[in-house]
């Protein structure tokens, strides 16, 4: 199969490092041309020859697709939840708790496909998920069921195998119930190594290592994730440097600092990106800089709960690989990656002007960071040899009326209410004029609906805590 696409307004191919000029490298005119899964060429320039399909691009923004590198696609089941509404994360944790502790193994296929389903439609084309619940009532192959939504959809997909060892009984933060035996966690982590990993270049599915966090996992956990990581050339993940309470928890339980606790346990290093990453001092900015750390920022959680306002600009300038993230969808309430961009552009501007992100910059985090912090070479960037995955919105749109004297830009700038037109994954289409290619949409809802009310109404049920309005 071979695509061609004509004549765009405007591309963004994304072959330039974030600090240098020029960092969207586009053109206008032209062609992207597509064979199979990889792009072939891409320039200013007319084609010369056919392709099976051809689509115009003469009034749309081209650009590689997103790259999410934090989610936790479960808690599109429980997205505003009214006891959590104000709340700080332990606080949100401990009551959300109470509710995942009954999601079945079917809640979390729907519930990825909800997640999956957005994520597309917001221009996402590689995505993460953090699952780190594991529920003792649901069986154990979580995972398994989130690849399972992943490959119908048609993402490329970057599951982490997460893990919650240490309970509330124990000194951690969850409930008995939703953690795991160290011994089963290292069990689960090798066998989804060997069935369902891919280190090839294009790989459709890649497995990633991911503790829940230092207040969830011991540190001897800690330690073998990373030497499994290492054995197996695998990317690892985690939360670092939320909020201060995270902060309290490491100096008073392990005697240090949330980023001197990872350097003891072997986790600054090259393979490691961590989520938020907000009360790093100057000096660890300098360190994860120099080591090459990676960042999923996500703004709309850090506003949601509270948490704070990451030091972006610090990071970038350190050298750290930022991407972006959406978070889990009970801490944002949404998964759409146009509203992050946006928000992680204005969350900067609450800080002093040299602290302000550009849209160049958003754009590149999302994409080129995105690609980077997963440890790929092959999405995020429009050049040949690279992943088919693409972007591709019209400026025909009521949001953007005034707004093109900077076509990219607008797309941070301006809200879009609708989403976007057509995404390619490994160079097959899948949203095509806004809607996800084979998807019954209203069915999915119903089904994702019908889940939510049943774990919200249980969980009031057993613990006689208010948590719907």
């Amino acid at each position: 199969m071979s695509i061609l696409i004509n004549n765009p307004l405007l591309c963004c191919r994304m072959d330039k490092d974030v600090n240098s000029d020029n960092v969207l490298d586009t053109f206008s005119g032209g062609h992207i041309y597509i064979e199979e899964n990889r792009v072939i060429s891409a320039g200013p320039e007319e084609f010369n020859g056919t392709a099976d399909r051809e689509i115009d691009a003469s009034r749309m923004v081209v650009l590689p697709g997103f790259v999410n590198t934090h989610h936790h696609f479960f808690q599109t089941l429980t997205r505003n939840i009214y006891a959590t509404q104000k709340s700080e994360l332990f606080d949100w944790l401990i009551t959300n708790y109470e509710i995942w502790r009954g999601i079945s193994g079917k809640a979390f296929y729907i519930s990825a496909k909800t997640a999956i389903a957005e994520l597309l439609k917001s221009g996402c084309t590689t995505t993460s998920d953090h699952l780190y619940l594991f529920p003792n009532q649901a069986e154990s192959t979580l995972i398994d069921r989130e690849i399972e939504a992943a490959q119908e959809l048609g993402i490329r997909f970057q599951p982490t195998r997460g893990s919650m060892s240490l309970s509330k009984k124990d000194g951690g933060l969850p409930p008995d119930d939703v953690i795991q035996t160290e011994a089963q966690i290292i069990e689960d982590t090798l066998r989804l190594i060997k069935k369902y990993h891919d280190a090839s270049y294009g790989a459709m599915t890649r497995i990633s290592l991911a503790p829940c966090s230092p207040f969830s996992v011991t540190p001897e956990l800690m330690k073998e994730t990373a030497r499994i990581a290492e054995e197996n050339n695998l990317q690892i993940h985690t939360h670092l440097a939320e909020t201060r309470d995270e902060e309290d928890f490491c100096i008073n339980k392990l005697g240090r600092r949330p980023f001197d606790f990872m350097k003891s346990v072997n986790w600054i290093d090259s393979n490691a990106w961590f989520a938020h990453s907000i009360y790093l001092n100057d000096e660890e900015i300098r360190q994860g800089g120099e080591v090459g750390i990676g960042v999923a920022h996500c703004p709309s959680s850090n506003m949601r709960l509270g948490s704070g306002i990451a030091r972006i600009r610090e990071m970038l300038n350190a050298g750290i690989k930022v991407s972006l993230g959406i978070d889990g969808s009970a801490s944002n309430d949404s998964s759409n990656m146009l509203l992050e961009m946006r928000n992680a552009m204005l969350i900067s501007r609450l800080r002093k002007p040299e602290f302000w992100l550009n849209t160049e910059e958003v754009l590149w985090i999302a994409t080129v960071g995105g690609a980077k912090a997963l440890g790929r070479d092959d999405v995020g960037q429009i050049k040949p040899g690279k992943c088919a995955d693409i972007t591709m919105i019209s400026m025909d749109r009521l949001e953007y009326a005034g707004a093109q004297h900077d076509p990219a830009a607008a797309i941070v700038f301006c809200a879009a209410q609708s989403p976007v037109d057509c995404v390619i994954v490994n160079g097959k289409v899948v949203v095509e004029k806004g809607r996800i290619v084979g998807l019954d949409e209203s069915v999915l809802i119903r089904k994702q609906q019908q889940i939510s009310d049943e774990l919200v109404i249980h969980a009031e049920t057993e613990t006689g805590k208010k948590l719907r309005r």
